[in-house]
């Protein structure tokens, strides 16, 4: 199939791709081209943003935790509709996690044929420009380098400068030279930039960088190089069963409560859709403004920022006394890093403590250093609540933590879902934390990661559902069923 694409990457981190791939992403959604976006690796908070400027959901693309064969017919489903199909890379376009550069944006790049488009920070750079493109060619010569844009410049002279070594001594083009411009970039915190939901105005942000980009980058150019990507191997659908693909209509789905606000914005498109494909339907929450839960049979709290929003959850009395009595009753919960955080007794950051929910009986301290950054490899205990519903529930689980917190005065004989393979957890040695029908990690899982999790809990939550209404008194029962 023809698919436009590229891969914006870089020679290091903090070079300015995330600022270009989103300003690429509004430039061109503005004149009417439908822009695909994808991030190479595990993260949230870029996705989000590139999604607001593409006006499209952002797909994560991961080759540690998801096979080839799966990477491949996602990037071939969600391109399909797309005029071009845009791939923000993670750290420097040679890194990742394997010595021989498996799990790179190299890598990445050259399994779905992706042009790359190297942003280069040029702070101090003149001359020195071409050896470093030079010898990003001759590393691999199955990446095809086939454009750069030349960030953070400090003016006229200096892009004139550049220019003219790279087309003495490279046969790469310049497609874009960005300036140094304090108002281009977007505010970064603890864990990278500041998510979009925190903003208001975030869609004018964009809009506003869109503009500054396609004012400074040759945006016919880059459709050009998008163009030049080869056509796509037909896809024939993910390996190990695609449990995000759409399927029948449940007749009785279970209702799972998910917190969405500003506190709690961490969640992957593709898992949503796993889970809603198992059965569930998905029903928001605002944490920070809902005095009630919707009408729910379990709960998902994935992660966020609640430390930032630590007073007003503290405020919200009503919800966090709800949700800890509907957790006390056995309603199922599922809850990851900054979920974990907010079910807890207390949060404390920057000498600050506030109450939180009290679900999990332990208490959270925000550090200055993170505590766990970085892929994790977990092996499932026997006291793991989710029953196994297909073969993709395997001995191993592979996911991600990044967190600056510790959770605090766990009671001894705490039971775990995991052990700590690789990573950090918890304790060092177990992660997920059970609570009556609660599982709460630092690990953030993945529907590629191994276990199938998002339709082994849709199936714990309909059990319980089910075990629940059987419970019932059989008084009880008849009078529900009078009209």
């Amino acid at each position: 199939m023809r698919a436009p694409r590229l891969l914006v990457s870089a020679a290091h981190k903090s070079s300015g791709k995330t600022t270009v791939s989103i300003g690429l992403c509004a430039a061109l959604r503005e004149q009417g081209v439908v822009v695909q976006p994808f991030k190479k690796g595990p993260d949230y908070i870029d996705p989000m943003w590139l999604a607001e400027a593409a006006g499209r959901p952002c797909f994560n693309l991961d080759p540690y935790l998801s096979s080839r064969e799966d990477i491949s017919a996602a990037f071939a489903e969600h391109a399909a509709g797309a005029d071009i199909s845009v791939v923000e890379g993670n750290k420097g376009l040679y890194d990742g996690l394997a010595l021989d550069g498996s799990n790179s944006n190299a890598a990445l790049a050259q399994m779905l044929g992706l042009p790359v488009l190297l942003v280069l920070d040029a702070q101090g750079m003149t001359r020195g420009v071409a050896p470093l493109i030079l010898g990003y060619q001759a590393f691999d010569r199955n990446i095809r380098i086939a454009g750069v844009v030349l960030n953070k410049l400090g003016g006229g002279r200096h892009e004139a400068k550049l220019r003219a070594v790279i087309e003495h001594y490279t046969d790469v083009p310049v497609l874009g030279a960005v300036a140094c411009e304090a108002g281009l970039g977007l505010t970064e915190r603890h864990l990278g930039l500041m998510p979009n939901v925190e903003f208001d105005d975030a869609a004018e942000r964009v809009r506003r960088l869109g503009r500054r980009v396609a004012a400074q980058v040759d945006l016919r150019r880059v459709i050009e190089l998008a163009n030049s990507a080869e056509a796509l191997p037909q896809a024939q659908g993910l390996a190990r069963g695609n449990t995000a693909r759409p399927q029948a209509p449940v007749a009785n789905p279970v209702r799972i409560g998910v917190a969405r606000d500003k506190a709690f914005g961490f969640y992957y498109p593709d898992d949503l859709a796993a889970l809603r494909a198992a059965g569930a339907e998905l029903l928001p929450f605002d944490t920070l403004h809902d005095a009630r839960l919707p009408s729910v049979d379990g709960l998902f709290i994935g992660g966020g920022f609640p430390e930032v929003f630590m007073s007003e959850l503290q405020a919200n009395g009503s919800l966090r006394g709800e949700i800890a009595s509907v957790i006390a009753a056995g309603m199922p919960a599922y809850a990851e890093c900054g979920g974990l955080m907010y079910l807890a007794r207390s949060l404390t950051w920057r000498g600050h403590s506030c109450r939180m929910v009290g679900a999990i009986p332990g208490d959270v301290t925000m550090h200055e250093r993170p505590v766990g950054r970085g892929y994790v490899r977990l092996a499932p205990t026997s006291d793991h609540p989710w029953p196994a519903v297909d073969a993709a529930a395997g001995s191993e689980v592979l996911a991600h933590e990044f967190h600056y917190s510790s959770l605090d005065n766990l009671a001894p004989g705490t039971r775990f879902a995991y052990r700590v393979e690789r990573g950090h957890g918890i304790d060092g040695r177990h992660d997920g934390l059970l609570h009556r029908n609660l599982l709460a990690s630092f690990a953030h899982l993945r529907g590629g990661g191994g276990g199938g999790w998002a339709a082994r809990f849709v199936h714990f939550v309909r059990t319980a559902r089910e075990q629940s209404g059987a419970a019932q008194p059989a008084a009880a029962r008849e009078l529900a069923a009078i009209p």
